[in-house]
């Protein structure tokens, strides 16, 4: 077999120290974001039924979160809230003192380290689950856009450092932008969920956050996930509109969207690893099925390389103790 002429790609992976020198995509503990839900009350720490190892926490237990966190080395957080009272307008977003605004506070009094990500919608707190003002059992969204700009007045207020709208709102970056300049918060950047898809794999999220639909569903202003160039003119309209990060959600299923986001766009893109992600690896994993560890950093790893600067996920408190482990 003198005559075949190939190249040996092998060369470059024979040992583990090989291939970890020439590895193109690294995954950090510094690209994760962890969500945490936050619920009014006290001494309260639910662990969320079809998300294991995920909690809402009240305002009493974020210290002990945030200590682990920050002992991890991670670098941010996004916030969400859980209220005990809903009204059709979602007042409780907006509110002084919700308790979204509470844990923001709680946490900027207690470190600067760690940079708060507000989640801004209204969903959790409206009595019917959805994003906005309802008119004709539709979500009304010039009428939303005023409510949708309060809540981020009133986080950045708290002491946010970034605003993470993710009601899919037209004109919702517009607003808010100009909302915050309007205030006096120039310099707080806004995360843009630009291409948010009406996905599937939100129904554990829904559990935890307490957010589900009383009537309909939310395609009438998330994206159809068959639709690939829409997400292109999402992006586009936000940052326009003034986003300073791109969120694309959910992130498996969708990792052409990021790569083609990524091409098109200088700012940060943002993968969200939802809850039904999370969901199936971990339930896959309690059944002896897949190896976790080597399940989730491989999914990781895969939404780095497709273009994402920073990841979302429930499962950054285990990435970091696995990645510190294996260096």
């Amino acid at each position: 077999m003198t005559n075949l002429d190939f190249r040996r790609h092998r060369k470059l992976r024979h040992s583990r120290t090989m291939r970890s020198f020439v590895r193109e995509t690294i995954l950090h503990k510094e690209d994760l974001v962890y969500p945490l839900f936050i619920v009014e009350g006290d001494q309260i720490k639910n662990e969320v039924p079809s998300m294991p190892g995920v909690f809402q926490i009240s305002l009493d237990y974020l210290d002990q979160e945030i200590d682990e966190l920050l002992d991890l080395g991670i670098p941010s957080v996004l916030l969400f809230g859980v209220p005990k009272e809903k009204d059709e307008v979602g007042s409780g977003a907006y509110d002084q003192e919700g308790i979204v605004q509470q844990a923001i506070r709680q946490i900027k009094e207690k470190t600067d380290e760690l940079l708060v990500i507000a989640d801004t919608c209204l969903c959790e707190y409206t009595s019917h689950g959805h994003c906005g003002v309802i008119h004709q059992q539709d979500v009304d969204n010039d009428k939303s856009l005023p409510l949708h700009v309060k809540t981020a007045v009133t986080q950045a207020q708290a002491g946010a450092d970034i605003i993470a709208p993710s009601n899919m709102m037209d004109g919702f970056v517009a607003a808010i932008r100009q909302g915050l300049d309007e205030a006096g918060f120039t310099d707080t950047p806004i995360m843009s969920y630009a291409v948010k898809y009406a996905s599937a794999f939100y129904g554990p999220f829904r559990d935890a956050a307490d957010s589900t639909p009383q009537f309909g569903d939310r395609k009438t202003y998330q994206m159809d996930p068959a639709n690939r160039l829409e997400a292109l003119r999402e992006a586009q309209s936000d940052m326009d509109e003034g986003a300073d990060f791109l969120i694309v959600k959910p992130a498996l299923s969708y990792m052409d969207i990021i790569r083609d986001v990524k091409n098109q766009h200088p700012v940060p893109v943002v993968a969200y690893n939802v809850s039904g992600e999370y969901s199936m690896i971990k339930a896959a994993s309690l059944n002896g099925w897949i190896d976790e560890q080597a399940v989730v950093l491989e999914k990781l790893t895969a939404m780095k390389r497709a273009g994402a600067d920073i990841i979302i996920t429930y499962f950054a408190k285990d990435v970091a103790k696995w990645l510190k482990e294996d260096h």
